[in-house]
């Protein structure tokens, strides 16, 4: 499996070789470091652990340090593949992708705080006239008369973003290894400068 880490930058259009217009997200990919290669004989499970980044060694704690041989990187991932021929100390670049290639895309969404029913699902809210009064945007009836409880699950206000979103088939449009940029098709959730993780 082909698996590298990346920062959301910005999106953009991208022309193909055919006229068409893409929309497309530019992704900084920094190269990784081998940190661990773990084994289902000594860890119970296969797992390549990497590092990307770096930061400052003070806020690391000593346990991280001694663990990561005194690299402070700002982020440390695990991808569920065996180590094959890679060890400790190994760089994984950009370069293992291409353009064309279908890849699934990883990253945490905005975070929007507690929100209300209107904005979290979408629903229409109460009249706006014959009395209305600070009720407009009103989720409405949330139980029922017989069972006297509101049910599990009911769509009500509450807490949005925040949330890890998987984008399967993602089309790599373009990949320039000199820069570590890589070009998707379409939008990655999360904010400039989310990580987001490429698996192909």
């Amino acid at each position: 499996m082909k698996f590298t880490l990346a920062t959301k930058q910005h999106m953009t259009e991208f022309f193909s070789e055919d006229g068409k217009v893409h929309p497309a997200t530019i992704l900084k990919a920094t190269p990784l470091t081998v940190t661990a290669i773990k084994s289902v004989a000594t860890d119970g499970y296969d797992a390549i652990q990497v590092g990307s980044g770096e930061q400052k060694k003070e806020r690391v704690s000593k346990a991280v340090l001694g663990h990561l041989k005194g690299s402070a990187y700002k982020v440390v991932k695990e991808f569920r593949t065996p180590g094959g021929d890679l060890s400790a100390g190994a760089t994984i670049a950009c370069d293992i992708f291409s353009k064309g290639d279908v890849v699934t895309v990883s990253s945490i969404s905005k975070g929007k705080g507690f929100q209300g029913g209107m904005k979290r699902h979408g629903m229409h809210g109460g009249w706006h006239q014959h009395g209305q009064k600070h009720s407009m945007r009103e989720v409405g009836s949330i139980g029922s008369t017989g069972q006297q409880r509101v049910n599990k699950g009911k769509r009500m206000p509450g807490r949005m973003g925040s949330d890890r979103i998987t984008l399967k088939n993602v089309t790599i449009l373009d990949v320039d290894v000199t820069n570590g940029i890589l070009l998707v098709k379409g939008a990655v959730a999360g904010k400039r400068g989310t990580v987001v993780e490429i698996k192909g």
